[in-house]
């Protein structure tokens, strides 16, 4: 039996998969790209899957994977769904499958307790803030039970907490094999069983800081693999090019300056003015921050020549100076103590990279990046590659497998089992797949950014009913999105909606200035009622917001109307009753002015291509296609898409954008709306029609 064929049996009426539970429905769509999956790892090579909500994707390349015999790397787009995937799918499947796999969690170091850093924190004098020394007690009794030092696992910790920087480690603080609980270390125990594994499941983020670090000798442990699974792929080329190109930030700087004030006078206290070396680096990093000028939070500001725009050229070079000279005396003022103890002598090697990337920032930019200041709370230089099309055809596609060992000696060579070692014949396996990878039968969106244009390419549709399960609706009398009363209209268009609906309601926002208006008008609505309540993105956890939507008004609690963005856009997954109206306050266009989209649409001028045709509408499909998908997320739920913006009827690339929603029914007037909502407030909307 073929490793095809293997596959093929799991999916069957009366395979494996129907037997884990009465709720398993064989699905075309899911069986061809299991088998498509399947084929590629016995081959080798590239596969790009765009599969459609409801096909069952996660089995679909879970399935071949764990069949093949292989080592496979798993990768997603959030620790969420990292978890999801390793507490929930993974054994489900091993256990449906009886197969002998060993698997393992892996995650950046940020997710971990660092011994070391927290007993620095719980001796640090200068912390006398009251409510970080208890979140601190909690954390240090936690440590003591903690197996992983994963803080995913303790509960009640705030993700924005200040305390989570001070009880975790960097690459550019972490003491490595000098630290002196490096023994008990959780980052190198989840690496080193990460190393054992045959599954290991890691998120975008790690997988690229590796790949970025690798050559520079700094190389993250992840496993050496043969087949690497890429799951919601349409996030890695923005979160590529992050980690190929380089960043320097005042909070990076802030941070060197405590953590020298705070071992210095830990290890060398007296042997020099400490205070003032600290005070030193504090300093200069406000002075650059204040040669900028003042600017909203998130503006970027292009980097074309030897200063950015709209900065005075005195200013900004005598603040840059100021700080490589600030970062030099430290590391004179560091040298002779940093044999004395692991802390400082890591210390000195920081210094260098701080100054090391000073000296890049300070010649030209590469001639195949972009370079822009961001301005906010803190200053953040930044110089990116438009893509991660080259690094992935360089480092990754063209890099051979290495040889490695997998699970059961055995496994796959008994009696029957006709399939060889995909290993012993073939070159990595490579699987990207996502709900939203284009809007074209190439997924050129995706392929051309990733330098996969060679790749197989499988398009596979959702098997949800659109037609029956879903409407779009279009208000026309909500004012033009440039209109400074837009978000006005689509506050009470929400607030009402809501109302009628008992809540069940998200709208997504394409900006957070939209998002605080809104978010501000519907808390005013409903404030002096005990109908709704309004949950706004930024005064929860995102994880509390999507726990408290969830529930609903099921717990006897009040209905819910969720305002957010970002985020929200994607990987949200409300399925039944507690979600069944989506607005979306306008088309996602990318931001105007964004440097890298900027570079982006230059290149492709250059090149004799329209950018606005080739970059900025296929952008728009995408996100709009992701905040779309979070209405319909099983067989039978309802609900009504309500996209707040006229171009999509009235532009000719409205056309282009329609044809990347799924099949929904169209509502033409209020009337329609209002009747598709009364209809959703019926008992049961299993048999829900519209009029």
């Amino acid at each position: 039996m073929s490793l095809v064929e293997a596959v093929h049996a799991v999916f069957e009426p009366q395979g494996v998969l129907a037997q884990m539970g009465s709720h398993y429905l064989a699905r075309d769509g899911q069986i061809r790209m299991a088998e498509a999956v399947a084929r590629t790892i016995v081959q080798g090579g590239a596969l790009v899957v765009e599969a459609g909500t409801g096909v069952g994707k996660t089995f679909a390349y879970l399935v071949p994977a764990l069949l093949s015999g292989e080592r496979v790397l798993l990768s997603t787009a959030t620790k969420a769904l990292q978890d999801q995937l390793f507490a929930r799918d993974l054994p489900q499947l091993v256990s449906a499958l009886a197969l002998p796999v060993r698997t393992a969690l892996l995650k950046g170091r940020g997710s971990y307790l660092c011994l070391h850093r927290m007993e620095q924190a719980r001796q640090d004098d200068e912390l006398h803030d009251r409510t970080i020394q208890r979140v601190l007690a909690k954390v240090e009794v936690w440590s003591h039970s903690t197996r992983s030092g994963d803080l995913a696992e303790l509960p009640g910790l705030d993700e924005r907490s200040p305390v989570i920087a001070l009880v975790t480690s960097t690459r550019e603080n972490c003491l490595g094999a000098s630290c002196p609980r490096f023994r008990q270390c959780h980052v190198n125990l989840a690496r080193r069983e990460a190393l054992a594994a045959d599954v290991v499941v890691v998120n975008h983020h790690l997988f690229f800081a590796d790949v970025a670090v690798r050559e520079s000798g700094m190389a993250e442990l992840l496993p050496t693999v043969r087949v690497v699974v890429f799951d919601e792929a349409h996030q890695i080329n923005e979160i590529g090019v992050q980690f190929m190109g380089m960043q320097l930030t005042t909070g990076q700087l802030l941070d060197f300056s405590r953590d020298i004030l705070t071992a210095g006078l830990q290890h060398a206290r007296g042997l020099t003015d400490w205070n003032t070396v600290a005070g030193r680096i504090e300093q200069v990093a406000a002075d650059l921050r204040i040669a900028v000028g003042p600017g909203v939070p998130g503006t970027k500001l292009r980097w074309l020549g030897d200063v950015p725009e709209t900065v005075a050229p005195g200013g900004w070079h005598e603040a840059f100076r100021r700080v490589s000279l600030a970062c030099a005396q430290a590391l004179e003022t560091l040298d002779p103590f940093s044999e004395t103890s692991p802390d400082l002598m890591r210390l000195y090697e920081r210094g260098s990279e701080i100054l090391a990337r000073l000296g890049r920032f300070a010649a030209p930019c590469s001639p195949d990046a972009v370079r822009w200041v961001e301005a906010g709370g803190q200053l953040r230089l930044v110089e990116s590659p438009l893509d991660i099309a080259q690094a992935m055809q360089t480092r990754l596609l063209a890099a051979p497998a290495e040889a490695c060992e997998g699970y059961g000696e055995g496994y796959g060579e008994g009696e029957g089992d006709e399939w060889p070692a995909p290993s012993q014949h073939a070159g990595r396996a490579w699987i990207f797949t996502s709900a939203t990878l284009g809007d074209d039968a190439g997924l050129t969106w995706f392929t051309e950014r990733c330098g996969l244009q060679d790749a197989e390419i499988l398009r596979v549709e959702s098997p949800f009913d659109y037609a029956s399960q879903a409407a779009l609706y279009v208000p026309r009398h909500v004012p033009k999105p440039s209109d400074p009363g837009h978000s006005i209209a689509v506050a009470r268009l929400s607030g009402a909606a809501a109302d009628r609906l008992g809540g069940r309601t998200l709208v997504l926002t394409t900006t957070l200035k939209a998002l605080r208006v809104i978010g501000d008008i519907l808390k005013d609505r409903f404030r002096s009622t005990e109908g709704l309540e309004v949950l706004v993105q930024g005064d929860w956890p995102k994880r509390h917001l999507m726990e408290r939507f969830r529930e609903g008004a099921t717990s006897g609690g009040r209905g819910c109307l969720l305002v957010a963005s970002a985020s929200f856009w994607e990987g949200f997954d409300v399925p039944g009753d507690a979600l069944q109206l989506v607005i979306i306050d306008k088309l996602p266009f990318p931001a105007p002015g964004d440097p890298l989209m900027e570079a982006r649409s230059q290149r492709i001028e250059v090149a004799g291509g329209r950018s606005f045709q080739m970059l900025a509408v296929p952008e728009a499909a995408v996100a709009l296609k992701q905040g779309a998908g979070r209405l319909i997320r099983r067989e039978s739920d309802r609900g009504v898409l309500v996209v707040c913006d006229t171009r999509l009827v009235t532009m000719g690339y409205g056309k282009r954008l329609m044809r990347a929603l799924p099949p929904m029914r169209v509502l033409e007037s209020p009337e329609e709306f209002e009747a598709a909502l009364d209809a959703l407030t019926r008992t049961s909307t299993k048999d829900w029609t519209l009029p």
